[in-house]
């Protein structure tokens, strides 16, 4: 087993490894910019090392300074958790050049995955159902892009091969605004991502949002623990996420899961992934991998029992995965509610000193959060400062729940958005389940020319 880790991540990422780590017996690292010296896992961790100033690109994006931190704390690892260079291959490469181990998968692996150019043919060649579209990256050719986009049949959405999160794209319902639209969307993803290069793919006027969490050791083993709907989304981003996916039958899981894990094994992947699909009329479509740990893991371990970075730990340690496919069962069902602090309505960032905090509790109530009463929430990074997870033996059980959950939990001092995550649960759409992408935005459009006209 691992020795020492270093934690270079923040927030309730940050304190779910070293909780992860302390349960192994892993001693831990917590690297923090200035204003992060109060985090909860600092406090915790058993070193702690600052690695610059609150901006993330002097901090957490410095890849210099946390492999500096691991040594000078003789560590063995780093787990970079989610977002900042979780998925960066530079990182990875470098942490593993400089002697210590990634926990995540090899260098070679991110940099294939985030190139979604590449991920798609590589998907393809292992039999992953994909989107219709290019194949490859667009030329200069205004005619041969209108050949492809004729071929592939509108609307079709450009996309950025270096995006994601829901950056780099633009849906063209005609031929007349075609051109443009390429050429905008390669202008952006230059400035963004530093590659201009562009595809284009099918656009699904009403998919849903499921992907498929994998397990592999890289040594020839993989296993999937079923799906996420992550459906409810604002801006590309997600709000509410739940597993199991409502009315996907055991024979879809168990046959998409399949072609996930013989893709892990194709690639050689190492670590815990997860598979994106856009789901509509019973078809899956593959969008993209993810090549870490996912902010909604929580609810795949509530309804398989499996403690995700645990196994991420075993695997970077070199051990093959411990568990086989038929030792994973999927029961009851669990919810995720992300909190953030930000105004409810306008959705605008509220940082701030929190006066007063109360987490829910009861039957199936989990809290994922670094906050607590005295806390400064810095205006520096993301807004979500935790998660509640909810389990029940069903569905309606867990919407239940949640509703309680969501109406004992206070955090006073700061806004939230636990008002919307309020709104969401106590929706017929939402309950019914199974609502497609756009829903929530289309709700919250309909919510806000109301309370306009009311006005």
């Amino acid at each position: 087993m691992l020795d020492k880790v270093v934690i270079a991540n923040r927030g309730e990422i940050a304190l779910r490894i070293l909780r992860a780590c302390h349960a192994l017996g892993i001693r831990t690292v917590a690297v923090h910019s200035t204003v992060d010296r109060n985090l909860k896992h600092v406090a915790m961790a058993d070193e702690s090392v600052c690695i610059g100033p609150a901006p993330s690109t002097d901090s957490y994006l410095n890849m210099a300074q946390l492999i500096a931190a691991a040594e000078v704390t003789d560590a063995q690892a780093i787990h970079p958790g989610y977002g900042f260079l979780s998925e960066n291959a530079d990182f990875a490469e470098r942490v593993e050049e400089s002697g210590f181990i990634f926990i995540g998968p090899k260098a070679e692996t991110i940099r294939l995955m985030g190139d979604k150019v590449e991920a798609i043919r590589a998907m393809k060649d292992a039999g992953v159902p994909c989107v219709p579209g290019s194949g490859g990256p667009l030329g200069d050719d205004a005619e041969t892009n209108i050949g492809i986009a004729r071929e592939i049949g509108y609307p079709v959405i450009v996309k950025a091969a270096g995006g994601g999160g829901g950056r780099g794209m633009r849906v063209v319902h005609t031929e007349a605004h075609l051109a443009n639209a390429i050429q905008t969307t390669k202008s952006e993803a230059k400035a963004a991502f530093g590659n201009d290069m562009v595809y284009m793919e099918k656009f699904l006027e009403n998919p849903r949002h499921v992907e498929i969490q994998v397990l592999a050791d890289g040594q020839g083993n993989a296993i999937h623990l079923g799906e996420r709907d992550c459906s409810m989304q604002r801006r590309h981003q997600k709000v509410v996420e739940e597993a199991p996916a409502p009315g996907i039958t055991a024979e879809q899981r168990a046959e998409i899961g399949r072609v996930c894990t013989e893709a892990c094994i194709r690639i050689g992947y190492r670590g815990a992934g997860t598979f994106e699909f856009l789901y509509e009329n019973g078809r899956f479509y593959f969008i993209e991998m993810n090549t870490r740990i996912q902010v909604e893991h929580p609810v795949t371990e509530m309804v398989t029992g499996i403690d995700l970075v645990r196994e991420q730990l075993n695997i970077a340690a070199g051990h093959k995965l411990s568990l086989k496919q038929d030792d994973i069962v999927l029961e009851g069902h669990a919810i995720e509610c992300r909190i953030n602090a930000e105004d409810p309505d306008t959705f605008m960032p509220s940082p701030g000193l929190i006066a007063h905090f109360h987490a829910p509790g009861g039957p199936g109530v989990r809290v994922d959060s670094h906050i607590y009463e005295g806390y400064r929430v810095p205006p520096n990074y993301d807004s979500m400062i935790g998660k509640l997870i909810v389990h029940g033996p069903d569905r309606e059980t867990a919407i239940a729940r949640m509703r309680v959950a969501l109406s004992e939990m206070v955090v006073d001092g700061i806004k939230t958005n636990i008002p919307l995550q309020q709104r969401i649960l106590a929706d017929v759409g939402f309950q019914q389940g199974g609502q497609n992408i756009h829903y929530l935005e289309k709700r919250l459009k309909e919510q806000k020319e109301k309370s306009l006209s009311i006005g």
